[in-house]
């Protein structure tokens, strides 16, 4: 049971702790399947559980709390640790980094659009652009790092299940809900969009044929 009388700031700490550690995860994956060693899992883990945040933050006029905050870099150094020793318990599930990608996704929308709304109010694009850029922005660079398209352009629907996700969040609030139960529900639409689109394979329009 959720206690709506709990500060919202709480929900929003232990959620972007949440979604750091689930985009580490896939950040640690990413680095492993590229045969980095542990350092590099470490970083590609750290920039993966940070990045959205950090651009975020910096975009909006503050100083990144992630940097300041000693438990987000400790959460990405132990998850790429973790990874590196314990990867061959599980790589014949490497689909798993997929998964925590969604819930990162999931969480990393509504903290985003949640940050945005407290500093500019019931306002459409920043709420959306603040959720889109902390949802988005490490998976970009991971894939960037390791020298791949990155998944937001290319896979099944990605950033549109983010979208989707800060837009229900945005009209609940507009109907005049509590911000605890848009962020609950924008969130579980953001993240099961996401593995109900992998798990069907939905995949956007694309241009048919090429320059050949």
């Amino acid at each position: 049971m959720v206690d709506f009388s709990a500060p919202l700031e709480v929900y929003i700490y232990i959620l972007d702790l949440i979604g750091t550690a689930a985009f580490a995860v896939t950040g640690a994956l990413k680095a492993v399947e590229h045969k980095a060693d542990i350092f590099g899992i470490i970083v590609l883990a750290t920039v993966v559980g940070i990045a959205g945040g950090v651009t975020r933050d910096v975009i909006f006029g503050k100083f990144p709390n992630s940097l300041q905050d000693p438990i987000y870099i400790g959460i990405t150094i132990s998850v790429g640790i973790a990874i590196f020793f314990l990867f061959s318990h599980f790589r014949k599930r490497l689909n798993v980094w997929l998964v925590f990608d969604a819930v990162g996704l999931g969480v990393f929308s509504v903290v985003g659009a949640t940050i945005a709304y407290e500093i500019s109010g019931l306002s459409f694009l920043p709420i959306l652009f603040g959720g889109m850029i902390t949802a988005i922005g490490g998976g970009i660079l991971r894939d960037i790092f390791v020298q791949e398209i990155p998944i937001v352009f290319v896979k099944e629907v990605y950033a549109v299940a983010s979208l989707v996700g800060i837009i229900v969040f945005y009209f609940i609030l507009s109907a005049g809900a509590d911000l605890h139960v848009a962020t609950i529900i924008g969130l579980l639409v953001a993240t099961g969009l996401r593995l109900v689109a992998m798990k069907l394979k939905w995949n956007l329009p694309k241009v048919k044929g090429n320059f050949d």
